[in-house]
């Protein structure tokens, strides 16, 4: 049966269930009365999807408050050892894999350190890469004693882009920073990690599901759309038009800010990332003269020219080579803020990343002045520019939500698996009536 906008009956079931689940995991625990005026269904509808979900355990009871002069009401909550997703950072010099159960209470962890010298196709060698991850995953799930058939999914946040064209490869990374050039690394992992084939793999770039973390619990809470930005190594971004849905990867980094300027490492020359990525912004430092600690790897070098050009001591005086870079960084910063506050308009612009929160912590108003000197004043009175709140771990947690996004849509329902052959039409038509 068809509803008149062409939706099946089961779409709506589907959607219903969708809207319920999303209440109780983010403004839960709730009753059933107070659901229908939070959802727009019916009574009849909350209480057919309420059974529905405690009769398979996506939901249980917690509880009850006092109604006026009637029953208690029973408050409900998404049951959270119902599923468990990984979120696995590919980041810039470490690997983190953690498990979380459908509440995203983290219950195990693994890291696995990049070397932090050395040519960056070393770095990120793809075996290399494939094989920390396979022991990761096999590691948290061992810690946690978690059942795998009860994994929703595994969320990989990558640098670089991101193709799914190819079906038989699956996600295609193309991460020209760190050498990668389309690596089919869905089918690697599928591959490589003992999963069954059930169990989706949802990989994406490292700035979205920064933005997808801080979108839904941190920092873009409330807000109608924002851009996140993750500083690193490099930096990148995600512009997010509805904070339901995923947020759009954009690869601000390489957007040019001086026509002939510095040598980038994607290979092109006078890119941002070329002045205010961390990596960038220490080799800066050394050309001017500084001294980053030896041997350090770049967040102790990045803690070390901070504190240099900014003293803890107030007898003690900053080093003016360190403030000088940081203070051109700001407006190299600036401007590239500018143009976001130009192209998308925002609400907010957040700021993640571990190099971006000790950055912006220390001159996130000089960056936000330069800003509003480039941009358009309008769109720039109309956008407020702050740190994200989830920490450096941010993109590991937004990594996590990509398999829990598509539980959700899927009204709380396993993926059905693909056939082998494609269904007569008749056969179609047939299931949209049942």
């Amino acid at each position: 049966m068809h509803a008149r906008s062409g939706r099946t009956v089961r779409d709506l079931r589907r959607e219903n269930r969708t809207a319920v689940l999303r209440r109780l995991y983010f403004d839960g625990p709730k009753s059933r009365l107070m659901l229908g005026p939070a959802t727009g269904l019916s009574s009849g509808s909350v209480s057919n999807v309420v059974a529905e979900l405690l009769a398979e355990g996506l939901v249980e009871e917690a509880g009850s408050v006092d109604s006026a002069g009637g029953r208690p009401r029973t408050l409900l909550r998404i049951t959270p050892d119902s599923g468990f997703m990984i979120g696995v950072d590919i980041g810039e010099t470490r690997i983190r894999i953690e498990l979380f159960d459908l509440t995203l209470t983290e219950l195990a962890r693994a890291e696995r350190a990049l070397a932090s010298s050395g040519p960056r196709t070393e770095r990120y060698d793809v075996d290399l890469v494939v094989g920390h991850l396979r022991d990761g995953i096999t590691e948290v799930l061992r810690a946690a004693d978690v059942p795998v058939e009860r994994l929703l999914g595994v969320g990989v946040g990558v640098p670089g882009i991101v193709d799914r064209c190819n079906d038989d490869a699956g996600a295609v990374v193309h991460g020209q920073t760190i050498g990668w050039d389309t690596v089919p690394l869905e089918r690697l992992l599928r591959r490589a990690v003992d999963l069954p084939e059930t169990v989706p793999y949802w990989i994406d770039n490292g700035a979205k599901t920064l933005g997808q973390a801080e979108m839904w619990f941190g920092a873009g809470r409330g807000a109608r759309s924002a851009v996140v930005v993750l500083f690193g190594s490099g930096v990148g971004a995600c512009s997010v038009a509805d904070p339901m849905e995923p947020g759009r990867a954009l690869e601000w980094g390489h957007l040019t800010v001086r026509v002939r300027g510095r040598r980038c490492r994607c290979g092109s020359h006078g890119c941002l990332e070329a002045y205010a990525g961390a990596e960038a912004l220490l080799a800066r430092w050394r050309e001017a003269g500084g001294l980053p600690p030896a041997g350090a790897d770049e967040e102790t070098a990045l803690t070390a020219m901070l504190a240099a050009a900014y003293p803890a001591d107030p007898g003690t005086e900053p080093d003016i080579t360190a403030l000088a870079v940081l203070e051109e960084t700001a407006e190299y910063l600036g401007a590239g803020f500018a143009d976001l506050i130009n192209l998308f308009q925002p609400e907010r612009i957040l700021v993640g990343g571990w190099a971006g929160l000790q950055l912006g912590t220390r001159f996130l108003h000089t960056v936000n002045r330069y800003a509003g000197e480039y941009a358009l004043r309008y769109p720039a009175s109309r956008t407020s520019i702050g740190l994200g709140t989830l920490g450096p771990q941010a993109v590991t947690v937004g990594a996590a939500l990509l398999p829990l996004a598509d539980f959700f849509a899927r009204g709380g329902r396993s993926p059905e698996p693909r056939p082998s052959t494609p269904a007569p039409a008749w056969q179609a038509a047939l299931q949209d009536r049942v």
